[in-house]
């Protein structure tokens, strides 16, 4: 999405398109994952956080059932009736921007609720395909629109869950919730420890002396033809065999003793998952004691685990971490999100962050070739209504 401010954008086109000033301004965010990477659909634990860069929608409420909408990163215009949605499901699902917001207003009024037309411009800054849920942010911040124009009340684990079941069975990604989940109910200037099995957020205060840097490597995947479905479905039958519901319920001492029973490929893809939520779990504590150190040493054990286990990364992703890790300041890093390209993230210390953030991608162009971009990231807020 467009690096220019999205607020003042989607404000703008609004007024320039429809005469009037929006009556709703929402936004919602994307995120970066600190550690706990393809543990949610595991059942197990996460710890993202939602960052400063966000979807906004301007909106007005609209009469009858149309949803006019024009988006200003794609320079696109979109329009469905919410009737038409309501009636052929997913079976109409297409490509595309737009798909995203008709999957949510069907999720929506899949579970009971009444929804109103409204028309609006949509911008946003979360980069595309970069691991840090641009498609979850959008969603979210859809969602917020229609909560907005139709009355219903905001429930963020619950507009999270529809969120998901809208990239699920409309769009065709078979994600976890946690995207969704931080996008909804972050916490400025902290961290969530997300139990993806009961919903519960834990909202861990990050360090003041310490800052992430997310560094994008220029790559990009497509989560719909990778191998994130194969994984998970690797997951799912390791479960199974080892009867039970999900990969969380293992704890690292049964897989060892299962072991024997698995192939080199389902116990490594296992032990990833278990491993990883263990990191997880502590990573909430260290953080939350100020241990910058610790927590560098657990994203790098992540890193290799997702690299060699899991089997997620890719050779921009490796060298990029591998450049990071060699700067003054930088305690740890990884990849982050789904993997095969995107971005990793730093933790680094605050004085040191824009050096990390610029010299670490100054050695990454150097060696790849590929052009990168850095963001020195803050904790905000969930999806929200914006007042002037």
């Amino acid at each position: 999405m467009s690096d220019a401010n999205p607020r003042h954008a989607a404000k703008t086109v609004f007024t320039e398109r429809f005469g009037t000033a929006p009556t709703h301004l929402v936004r919602a965010p994307g995120r970066v994952n600190l550690i706990g990477e393809h543990t949610d659909y595991n059942d197990g634990f996460v710890l993202p956080m939602a960052i400063d860069r966000a979807v906004w929608i301007a909106l007005r409420p609209a009469e009858g059932t149309a949803v006019r909408v024009g988006s200003h990163d794609f320079d696109a215009d979109g329009e469905f009736d919410l009737e038409q949605v309501r009636t052929a499901g997913p079976a109409s699902a297409g490509k595309g921007w737009l798909e995203y917001l008709k999957g949510t207003a069907w999720a929506l009024m899949d579970a009971g609720h009444e929804l109103r037309g409204w028309e609006g411009v949509v911008a946003g800054d979360v980069p595309i395909g970069a691991g840090l849920s641009s498609s979850a942010a959008l969603e979210m911040a859809t969602a917020r629109a229609f909560a907005e124009v139709s009355d219903l009340s905001w429930d963020p684990a619950a507009m999270a869950k529809l969120g998901q079941r809208a990239e699920n069975a409309w769009v065709g990604v078979n994600c976890g919730i946690m995207d969704q989940m931080i996008s909804a109910s972050g916490r400025a200037g902290h961290a969530m420890l997300l139990d993806c099995r009961n919903l519960e957020p834990e909202y861990v205060r990050l360090p003041t002396d310490a800052s992430l840097v997310v560094l994008d490597t220029g790559t990009r995947r497509g989560l719909v033809d990778s191998a994130y479905g194969e994984r998970r479905s690797q997951c799912e039958a390791v479960a199974k065999h080892l009867g039970v519901r999900a990969l969380r319920e293992i704890t690292a001492t049964a897989l060892i003793v299962a072991g024997p029973q698995l192939d080199d490929t389902a116990l490594r893809r296992a032990r990833h998952v278990v491993t990883e939520s263990q990191r997880t779990v502590e990573a909430a504590s260290v953080l939350a004691a100020g241990n910058t150190r610790r927590m560098g040493e657990l994203m790098d054990a992540s890193h290799i685990s997702l690299r060699e286990d899991f089997e997620v990364s890719s050779d921009a992703l490796d060298t990029m971490v591998t450049c990071a890790r060699r700067q003054p300041g930088c305690f740890g890093a990884r990849m982050t999100g789904a993997g095969f390209g995107g971005c990793a993230v730093a933790l680094a210390d605050a004085d040191a962050a824009e050096s990390v953030a610029r010299d670490t991608c100054a050695a990454y162009r150097h060696e790849t070739g590929n052009e990168p971009t850095a963001y020195v990231c803050v904790a905000t807020a969930g999806a929200a209504v914006v007042t002037d």
